[in-house]
């Protein structure tokens, strides 16, 4: 079969490998229909989370048809020739912690638990196509995938509804609104959100659902600052601000009483403390670049929340504690906990509510990934989400 493989920092190629076989008796063979290049993704393009190989398949976002089960598989959960949206978190169904529906801190999962308790001081769940630390799973950016504990995470997908529609299920739009649920919105509250990118589009939307009264979002890419205002968000430049943190306190007040750090390790800015950031990442004396988390810790009214669904991969510097304990601050995060959304979502989608497709700017065949995922790293080309087909003809598209 066809996969995107990570071959070196800012090297992807695709690949012909072998393909998936059942390995235990709870899997399954997914054959994908869709599947996608994620902000969390560019993390690994451009190596600053390890364990990663050479030739290790990439992507966690992806749907497709069961063409095969195991033998330990509820069938009365799943079976051949169900459509299904795969998330990208892998949890056994059984353990203290699935059975607390905390499914992303999965026990069972991550049968390289040892790699991530050194750096973590414990494992979080396997994931699909996410490093070795984390389970070592060939990923999704492939025209098949094994999907482990089959029966516990696959979401069955009516017919007549789209790829388009639902693809998301599997990250973004559950990552989104668990990252608005995280910040404790009340009805008519000003929640902050740094980034506009996917997950912090669908944050945006997810905050107006759960009762947000204004929203306001923070980039420095003008047409993710318009996807933002289509989508009923006040926004800022902050490249055209001379402080963001004051320009929130100007705009709210007293601070908006939630601020959601979409943006993670990779933060940029136009500060000293940006390129600090980056020259002790280049000397691995810093993993991440906490830009985002830093503001919103300070920017956040007294007594609100900061919720970060951003993915950090390791150690930062400068958090400002002394604002966090003396504001009296909450923080709230993770990794997402994706069966407690994925069906309430799907029934927003099928609703009415939502149509998660119009995040998408670019579709392509998995022959164009590598440069698909140059794009996507640069902002080129105006781009906000990649869908690649794993069957399309290259030449025909």
């Amino acid at each position: 079969m066809k996969a995107v493989c990570w071959m070196g920092v800012g090297k992807m190629s695709v690949e012909t490998v072998p393909d998936p076989e059942i390995l235990n008796r709870r899997d399954a063979i997914v054959r994908i229909t869709s599947t996608c290049i994620c902000g969390s993704d560019l993390h690994l393009y451009n190596g600053f989370i390890p364990t990663m190989e050479q030739g290790d398949i990439m992507g966690h976002e992806f749907m497709g048809e069961v063409v095969e089960v195991g033998a330990g598989v509820d069938r009365d959960k799943l079976k051949i020739g169900d459509r299904v949206v795969v998330p990208f978190t892998i949890a056994c169904g059984n353990c203290f912690f699935c059975k607390r529906e905390l499914w992303s801190c999965c026990d069972n999962s991550n049968p390289n638990y040892w790699m991530a308790e050194k750096l973590l001081g414990s494992s979080p769940s396997g994931l699909f196509g996410y490093t070795h630390m984390m389970g070592g799973y060939a990923g999704g950016q492939a025209q098949y995938a094994r999907v482990p504990f089959a029966d516990v995470g696959p979401l069955k997908i009516p017919e007549g509804i789209p790829d388009d529609r639902v693809v998301f299920l599997s990250d973004i739009f559950p990552t989104g609104y668990f990252g608005a649920l995280n910040a404790d919105i009340k009805p008519g509250d000003t929640v902050a959100i740094w980034g506009c990118g996917p997950v912090a589009q669908f944050a945006m939307r997810s905050a107006f659902m759960l009762g947000a009264e204004r929203v306001i979002a923070i980039d420095r890419f003008d047409y993710r600052l318009r996807l933002a205002e289509e989508g009923g968000a006040e926004t800022i430049n902050y490249e055209q601000v001379g402080d963001v943190v004051e320009t929130l306190k100007d705009m709210t007040g007293k601070g908006p009483d939630s601020c959601i750090d979409a943006v993670g390790m990779e933060a940029h800015d136009n500060s000293v403390m940006y390129f600090v950031d980056r020259a002790k990442q280049a000397m691995k004396t810093e993993t991440d670049r906490p830009i985002a988390l830093r503001q919103a810790i300070k920017a956040c009214r007294k007594g609100g929340t900061v919720s970060v669904p951003g993915v950090y991969g390791g150690f930062d510097d400068k958090i400002p504690m002394g604002a966090f304990m003396n504001k009296g601050l909450a923080m709230k995060t993770g990794q997402t906990h994706m069966m407690r959304f994925m069906k309430p979502l799907l029934d927003r989608v099928e609703n009415g509510d939502i149509d998660p497709s119009f995040v998408i700017s670019h579709r392509a065949p998995i022959d164009q990934a590598p440069e698909m995922y140059r794009i996507f790293c640069d902002k080129k080309d105006n781009c906000t989400k990649v869908v690649l087909d794993p069957w399309a003809d290259a030449k025909a598209a």
